[in-house]
């Protein structure tokens, strides 16, 4: 599983992702995002997202269904990248029980408020943090 910018990623490849996965925002992963590339293939996209000084916003954490085996992996990776671009904190915003879960078994913690709210509103779903040591 390697992790790359989406802008030095195939745009070939990038496209074909895209259009078997339509819910992706295509244009905020183009321009601030990664891909995921296993087996010489994308499988799926994130945005680490800086929304202040040392604080990122994990956002449309996308994996194929094939790979979702994988998404532990894939989030420890994240962290990992989070780590080297110095951050401190990690947010999360889940939509799902599942993705809840998980972020739970990775020492993400429950958020009360809503976070960046007034900048980036949402309307359902829970907000996670994640320390970074």
């Amino acid at each position: 599983m390697k992790i790359i910018p989406a802008k030095d990623a195939s745009y070939v490849q990038l496209e074909a992702f895209f259009e078997k996965n339509v819910n992706v925002n295509k244009k905020q992963v183009y321009e601030k995002g990664y891909v995921v590339e296993i087996k010489q293939k994308i499988e799926g996209c994130f945005v680490l997202e800086q929304v202040e000084e040392n604080i990122y916003w994990l956002k449309q954490l996308y994996i194929t269904q094939t790979e979702a085996g994988r998404l532990p992996f894939l989030l420890e990776s994240i962290l990992t990248l989070a780590k080297q671009q110095n951050a401190k904190s990690v947010y999360v915003h889940s939509h799902q029980p599942v993705v809840d879960i998980l972020l739970e078994a990775l020492q993400f913690h429950p958020q009360k408020e809503h976070m960046f709210e007034d900048k980036y509103p949402t309307n359902k779903g829970s907000w996670w943090a994640y320390n970074v040591s």
